[in-house]
Formats: structure tokens, sequence, C-alpha cells
């Protein structure tokens, strides 16, 4: 039996040994593919020696206490002399450290009188103390397996977060607790020596987990700026303080847990539980107490000592950060908490020496080490008071009585940084007042504004693609993202039927000795969804073999329809035209502007499938007609899998051993997995916070297959660096009060090459990753200038900045701490339910441009008014990329504001008469982005109308709403409603024109 265990044991051990060891070479393999091979081996050993450090010290330190704690556990029972074993120490010399002395009438005894019986401590006291330090061990535990799982991710509320919120219903953690302590009770010698392995391991993972924090540290660049408290540089906080926080919870981690541990070997032992009784701690276990609560009292003395910096994240003053309160009070308070805590370590270090002196002297047992329990408690209390109840006290009877002027300098210094922290002290603020003068002339001169202007939103456009170009059910489209092309021009553009519609009809012909012109439109990416593949198809062969890759990409301009009210798309279709790439081309000037060439997608964002190629089985490409078209990939991406040993090792790292059995494989079979793009950059740079919005981008970039031909698709993905350690920032709803869009990453669709650009070099923090990394990152100068033209401002950092701002415009601290200026985002209504207007690019001549440019719009309003206040403008043009532009309207004068135009537009009779008869059963009228567009000094409101029906949505674009001044015009097109209301001509379709009223 006991051979056969050990065989099981063995084979165990091997198997996970090759386990390892595949996952290992797997890595390695795919890093190298990827040609990040030093990236992964810095962070591989990083992560390594940050572990065997953190493991074997704290596994050596609680493993030694336990042991010295175990050997001294037996002679308990309070009889002093030559074992050293005994109680207070009743010699003169004591009175130095101990506060009990012998009185005058009581005499010294001898080393030959007997002792006093010891006084010991009863089952009723004993038990409490013995449950409490078990579950305190158990706690611990519990802790420190609560944060590895939310560091992995695996949970979304930790143990403990679960068992505080759902005490009444769920008793699961308390369960936990309780067998934890019933298990240490049962075995405290094993079962304390296996937490302590257990906890130290959970050490080594917290901190190799935080590798890159402890890279970050050791290459810290300067922010150049300090803060005005501590006036320390913000690359302490952002670089330096995380690290002294890991190793302030691990200290005080491992000595709370030893001090713990080796308190209930000590009371356990003797068998003291079954006896009823506890003969009292001898002189050398209150040596070894004193000596783990010195260090305890050096870590707590460490941790006050950081707590001073963290003053500068508090949220208890009317700012956020160190407020009068905090400064004034918590301060001093933590700082002599500081203090105290290191003197009774000392105290604590000088009972140690002196009893270890006199250890042959003679004692008397005592049930409790007195003089520790009063130093903790003593601290204990005094920090209770002064930590909490002291402030609150001072904020309520000094601080709120005269807030402002006691707050002022400590708000000022929370905007200031806020305003740094996400970018908005770069803010250039203008004021725009509009005139209303637009003239027919006007617009004329703004034509490629006008041309631009988008009435496809993303959300209609998708679902008519779904229906339209979706080709078959495996084929998705995960999204559309709005992009701008430079188109040539083959002069008056033909074949748009009713589709001059959109506004391309007399004023597309202005500009038309212009050899190109920018055209802003939507792309969206056929990918493969093998989810979607019916069931009874789906086999290893066909999920890993034959459904390998998306096909093509639609691309359409925003703002012009053909008939029937559909998208007029540039390209779309597939299996139409094999010699040209087989995707329609809508004329010779699209096919010469935009390359279309190897429109095959391996990587984006819905490849979440391991697939081989290279192998006897071919790829599905794409159908055409009743037949299905074949590929072979002749991309560079994918790892060799030809030899056997590698397939083997792959088998085991992808748990797939039809690997192994098939034959299907050849000599030049390749693997191609992690295919997904956010995930293929994550395991690369998994520092980095990704944009939530991917985009396609057909562009002539340089890549290329084996056979030297182009690949022209390539996905752009906008990183960040945040920290959530700027001091004063206030995140608002944010994880971090800390960001910079300082990384462009773009991935070849076909090939799976990635290049990390760097977009923001005045970043600190991606300095200090470039000094980590000097391979990883380029600077954005070496970006081919064809993906360079299609560099956007991303949504998501313009929403977080945009949220700041609503508060965070306001500079001066008084106006601020009324909220006198307080914006938000304004309302719409879509559909038939109002949301918060998002972003919108846009195509248009700012006020103080020369030309038109690409850039992300957003409106405010005054809280709890609909008026328009200011709009915030990024430019994403490469000269002028980057920079935000707030345009502020003049307080004194009323412009409507988007819920205001909706609430004019669905109250006209007329208007709403035309929507309700289109909303009859079956199908439904479909209110789309309300778009303010500025146009010179002026704005003009722009709204599309969509009807589709109920069910197999397939929206059309029916009519365009605009409203200028005092009028709202409803007609078939953009032109037609522009012609409307400046009457340059009589449309040949009546508008709808209604004026507005004034009251």
């Amino acid at each position: 039996m006991k051979r056969t265990f050990r065989v099981f044991l063995l084979l165990l051990g091997l198997w996970l040994l090759f386990d390892l060891a595949s996952h290992l070479a797997a890595e390695i393999l795919w890093f190298d593919e990827v040609g990040y091979l030093q990236v992964f081996w810095l962070r591989l050993l990083t992560q390594l020696g940050l572990c065997a450090i953190a493991f074997f010290t704290s596994a050596g330190f609680l493993q030694f206490n336990l042991a010295i704690a175990n050997r001294g556990g037996g002679g308990t029972g309070g009889q002093g002399g030559q074992g050293g074993q005994g109680g207070e120490l009743l010699t003169p010399n004591s009175s130095l450290l101990t506060p009990r002395f012998p009185t005058p009438h009581s005499p010294l005894p001898t080393p030959h009188s007997p002792l006093p019986t010891p006084p010991k401590l009863s089952l009723r006291f004993l038990l409490p103390v013995v449950l409490g330090l078990s579950a305190l061990v158990g706690l611990i535990l519990i802790y420190y397996c609560q944060e590895t799982l939310n560091f992995w991710h695996f949970l979304e509320k930790s143990l403990l977060s679960s068992f505080y919120s759902k005490l009444g219903t769920q008793n699961s953690a308390l369960i936990l607790l309780l067998g934890l302590t019933i298990l240490i009770l049962s075995n405290y010698q094993f079962c304390l020596s296996a937490i302590a392995l257990l906890i130290s391991l959970l050490f080594g993972f917290l901190l190799s987990a935080r590798w890159d924090k402890f890279l970050q540290y050791f290459h810290k660049v300067s922010f150049q700026e300090t803060e005005p408290l501590f006036h320390k540089d913000i690359n302490f906080y952002v670089f330096s303080l995380p690290i002294w926080d890991l190793l302030a919870s691990w200290f005080l981690g491992i000595f709370l847990y030893s001090i713990a541990s080796v308190a209930l070997i000590y009371l356990l032992s003797g068998n003291s539980l079954s006896e009823g009784r506890f003969k009292g701690f001898s002189v050398s276990q209150r040596l070894h107490l004193n000596a783990l609560t010195s260090l305890l009292m050096l870590a707590i003395a460490f941790h006050y000592y950081l707590q001073r910096y963290h003053l500068l994240y508090s949220t208890d003053g009317v700012n956020y950060g160190a407020s009068y309160t905090a400064v004034n009070i918590q301060l001093p308070i933590y700082t002599w908490l500081s203090f105290l805590a290191v003197a009774i370590a000392i105290y604590l270090l000088l009972r140690v020496i002196i009893l270890s002196k006199a250890k042959k002297t003679s004692f008397k047992s005592v049930p409790y080490p007195r003089q520790l329990i009063y130093a903790l408690g003593i601290y204990l209390i005094i920090a209770a008071i002064s930590g909490k109840i002291l402030p609150s006290a001072v904020q309520r009877f000094i601080v709120q009585p005269n807030e402002l002027a006691r707050e002022r300098p400590y708000i000022q210094r929370t905007i200031e940084h806020t305003r740094q922290a996400f970018n908005l002290n770069k803010i250039e603020a203008q004021t725009f007042d509009p005139k209303g003068e637009l003239t027919a002339g006007i617009l004329q001169e703004n034509d490629q504004t006008i041309r631009n202007i988008r009435l496809w939103d993303t959300r209609p456009l998708l679902e008519t693609n779904r229906q339209l170009q979706q080709i078959r059910p495996y084929y998705k489209f995960p999204g559309a993202d709005i992009d701008r092309y430079t188109l040539k021009k083959e002069g008056e553009r033909g074949g748009e039927g009713e589709g001059g519609t959109g506004g391309q009809g007399e004023g597309g012909n202005l500009n038309a000795q212009a050899l190109t012109e920018k055209q802003q439109t939507i792309i969206a990416a056929r990918e493969l969804d093998y989810t979607a593949v019916p069931q009874q198809a789906q086999t290893w062969v066909n999920k890993h073999l034959v459904y390998t890759h998306g096909y093509g990409f639609t691309l359409s301009p925003v703002n012009t329809v053909v008939s029937g009210g559909l998208p007029d798309y540039y390209v779309k279709d597939i299996g139409v035209d094999r010699g040209k790439g087989s995707l329609q081309i809508s004329n010779e000037a699209i096919r010469a502007s935009i390359p279309i060439g190897e429109p095959r997608i391996y990587y984006g964002e819905n490849t979440n499938t391991y697939v081989m190629t290279g192998t006897t089985n071919r790829e599905l490409d794409y159908p055409s007609g009743s037949e299905n078209v074949y590929n072979v990939y002749d991309g560079g991406g994918g790892i060799a899998i030809g030899a056997k040993w590698r397939r083997l090792l792959f088998a085991e790292y992808l748990k797939d051993w039809q690997m192994l059995l098939t034959r299907n494989f050849q000599t030049k079979t390749k693997l191609l997995f992690r295919r997904n793009i956010l995930e293929r950059v994550k395991a690369i740079a998994p520092f980095l916070r990704y944009d939530s919005d991917p985009y396609l981008v057909a562009a002539d970039a340089g890549g290329t297959n084996s056979k030297s031909e182009k690949t022209y698709l390539y996905w752009i993905l906008d990183a960040y660096t945040t920290s959530d350690r700027y001091p004063y920032s206030d995140p608002g709803k944010n994880k971090f009060n800390y960001i910079r869009n300082s990384v462009k990453v773009v991935i070849d669709a076909y090939n799976g090459t990635i290049n990390f650009y760097v977009a923001d070099p005045q970043d600190p923090i991606i300095n200090t990753f470039a000094a980590i990394f000097p391979n990883l990152l380029k600077p954005l100068d070496v970006m081919p200038d064809a993906l360079k033209s299609h560099i956007r401002y991303p949504v998501d950092l313009f929403s977080i900045q945009s949220e700041r701002l609503l508060a965070y415009h306001m500079i001066d601290p008084q106006v601020f701490y009324n909220r006198e200026d307080l914006w938000q985002i304004p309302t719409e209504i879509y559909g038939n339910e109002p949301r918060p207007v998002q972003p919108y690019y846009l195509i248009m001549k700012l006020p103080t441009a020369a030309t038109e440019e690409f850039i992300l719009l957003l409106p405010f309003t005054p809280t709890q008014r609909a008026n328009l206040i200011a709009w915030l403008a990024a430019r994403s043009d490469q000269e002028e990329y980057g920079k935000l532009l707030l345009y502020e309207f003049p307080k004194q004068q009323l412009i409507y504001g988007q819920e205001q135009i909706e609430a004019l537009i669905n109250q006209d009779p007329v208007i709403s008469q035309q929507i309700s008869l289109w909303n009859r059963a079956g199908s439904r009228a479909i209110q789309g982005n309300l778009l303010v567009i500025p146009i010179e000094q002026s704005l003009l409101y722009v709204e599309p109308l969509y009807l589709e029906a109920e069910q197999n949505s397939l929206p059309t674009l029916v009519r365009v709403i605009v409203v200028y001044q005092n009028r709202i015009v409803m007609a078939e097109t953009l032109q037609k409603a522009i012609d409307a209301v400046f009457q340059s001509k009589t449309p040949n379709t009546p508008a709808i024109v209604r004026p507005v009223s004034n009251s």
C-alpha cells in the first residue's frame, strides 16, 4: 500500500513538473514569436525573485519562532530557578522596568526558601483567550487569501466583504472561520506550522504580483512637481509609497501571526485545556513574546509613519486630500503614535535584555504577561481616542463653524492637483458667443463640415450590417468605429442616387477642384464567431483547422444614404470579385484611396479560439455563391508545431490531447493562439490600462505576408498609464486619480505583430516603463504615416476628463466650495428613452482654426438646468493631437441644450404627428443622436430619424431634423433641410418647417 502511494506521489509530481515546464516553454515560444522575449524574462525573473525573498524570509521567520515556542512550551508551570521557569522578577533590580514591587513587609525569597503557590489562569478565562487567538490566526489566513483572490480577479467580492455584507443570510465566512478554529485546536502544532507556510506562500504571491511596482521603484522618474505638505516629489507617492505600504502590510502580517501562534502554543502546552488551568508564562516565554511584540510595535510605528502620507488621499474633509483637520490634528497624532510605538518597542526590548540577564533569579509565575498587555492596551486606547474621537471633535466644533476660511488653502490644493492629474490644466478656455448669423454663403465656406455631419449612428448601422452584411451566421460585427479617410476625388461623385442625400448633393461640388477630401466614415470588421457555427458542425477539426478567420469589413460615409434609406457603403459584401480581393468597392476612387488587399482577420476582438494553420485541411476563406472559397494562411504569425515534442508541449499547455492524435498536421503546421487583441497586448504589457474600443484601420503601413504581399488591416488600441497615488487628486468614480493616454498600440490583423508607440513622452510613468523595458516602447515618430493619420483622441479618456471637468472647471476655492457653477452632462432622447449624451466625433473648423479637422466634442449644461453652458473639444489631427479646447457660452445668454431642442421637436404638433404615424404596430421611429454642430460663431442642431421594424430590425434613415435659431425643419435629406432653413432654394419635396416659440 505504501509503495503504491509512493508511486502515485511520484507520478503526480512528474505530471505537475511537466505541466509547469510546458507552461514555461509555451510562454517562451509565444513571447519569442511576438518579439518580446526580453520583457517576459525580466518579468519572470523579477516575480520569482520577489516570491522567493518573501516566501523564504516569511517561512524562515515564522517556522523559527514556532520551533522556539514548541521547544519552550513544555516547561510551563511556574517553577523558577534553574530552568528559568518562573514568574515575575522579585529582585530590587527589576524595579526599573516592572510596576510590581515587593512591599516593605514582604520578605525577599532566597534561593532555598519555598516559593508561594503561583497564580493560575482558570478555564473560564483560558478558553476564551485560546478561542480568540485561534480565531485571530484564522482571520489572518482568510485576510491574505482574500487579498490574493482579489488580485487574481477571480472574485468580484472578497470573502470578508461578502461575509460582512451578507451576515444575516450567508454564513460561509463564519463557517470557514469556525472550521479553522476547531482545526487549529485539534492539532495546533501541525496546523500552525502549515498555516505559516501557506501565509508565507501568499506573501510571496502578493509581492511577486506587484513586480511592476518594484521595477518602477528602482527606475522611478521625477514628476518635476512637489506636493505642498511634505514637499516631496510626486514620484515618491506614485512609485515609492506603494512599495512601503506593501512592506508594512507584510511586516504586520508576519509579526501579528507570530505573536498569536506563539502565544497559542504556550497557552495550549502542558495539557492546559484538559487540566482546566494554565500555570503561567515562564521567563523564556515572556522573553519570546516581548521580543515579538517589540517587532510588532516597530511595524505599527512604520504603519503610522506611512499613514501620515495617506492623509493626502483622505475623504473625510470637504475636499479630497489633507484638510485642515488632517494637517493640524491627524498629522501630529500619527507622528506621535509612531514615536509612541517605537518607545514601547524599545521598552519591551529593554525588558527582554534585563530578563535575559536575570534568568537565574527566583521568580513567581504570572498567568499572563502584565507589562505586555498594559503596554498594548494603553496604546490601543490612545490610538482610538486620538485617531478617531479627537479629529471628529475638532472637525465639528472648530472647523465646521468657519469651514470655508479654514479649508480654503486645502481646497485650492485639491483643485490644482486634480486638474494636473487629469490633464485639465492644459485645457485652453475661450468664450464662444453665438451670433446667430449663419447664411447660405457661410455654410458654403464650411462645406466640409456640412458634408461630414454624422447622420448614421453606430447602433443603427450595426443593425443594418447584421441584416445585410453578415453573409453567414458565423460572421459577426463586434462593433463599428468612427474614423476619417482621405479620399481621392473623381470629380462629381455619381451613383449616390437619393443619396446625394445627406449633404453630398450640391455641396459636394464646392471643392471639386481639390484632388482629395477628408471624409468621416464608419468602419466595422467582419469577424468570425465560432459559437455561431451550427451545433452539428462544431467539431474539433472545424473549430481549430477550418473556421480560422474573419474576412473583410464594411466602410460607409457617415452622411449619405442610398435608395430606401440604407447606408451608402464604400466597401461591402464578400465573394463578389475574386480578382481584386473579393470585397465590393463602390468606385475606382475608393479603390485608389483605401487599400483592401489581404482582408483576412486572424487577430481581432472576437477571435477567442486557437487555430492551427498549414494543415492538410483547407481553411474556410469566405462563401462565394453556393460554394466556399478556401485559403492557406501565409502570414508571419504562429508557432511552428511540426515537431512532435512541440505538439506534446502545447497539448499539455492547451489541455487539448487531440493535437497528439490528429493526422492533419504537417511539418509546416503553425499554432496561432492568444488571438484576441486585448488578451494579446495584456499578456505583453499588463501594467497598462487599455481602452474599451479598439478600432480597425485600412492603411498601407508596411506589413507583408510570407510572399511579400502587403497586408493592410490594423487595429489601433489606446493604452493608458494610471495611478491611484497622485496626492490631492480627486478620483471621483474612477479607481485611479491620475491618467495619461501614453501609448498607442498597433496590432496587425493578419500577422499578429504588435507595436507599442509612446504618444505622451512627457508622462513620467511611461518614461519609467521605457527605462525598465527599453525594447518595448517606440517613439511615435517611427509610426508609419499611414497609421498616424488615423490616430484619434480616445473617447474613454475624454469621458473621464469631461466628468472631472464638471466640478473642476471651477478654480476659485469659494466658488468650488459653494458649488455655484457645477455642470452636468446633458441628456438626449435616443429611441424613446433618455440617456446621457455621448462624446461624438466631427470634422469641423474650430473657431480659432484655419481648416477643418477631426475633433471629439461634448457639450455641458448647468446642474438642474437644460441650457448649454460650454462645450469641450479634443483635437485628433497629427500636429494638434491631444490639445483640449473649452468654449464657454456667456452666462447671461440662453443657449438651447439637447433636452430643450428634443422637447421643441417632440411637442411640435406636425412633427410629432408624423412620428406617431410611423410608430404604428410593427414599426417604430427612432430619434438618433442630436448633434450640436458649432459653425463659425453659431450653433446648428441636427438629429437623424430612423425607421425600423420591431422584429428583424433593418433601420433606415427616413428624415433629418435641423434646428437653427427660431426654425425647426424636418426633411428627407440633410441638404434639403438646410436649404429649407436658409431658403437657398425651394426643395422638390416640401420640408416641414416650424417656427420655434420664444416663450
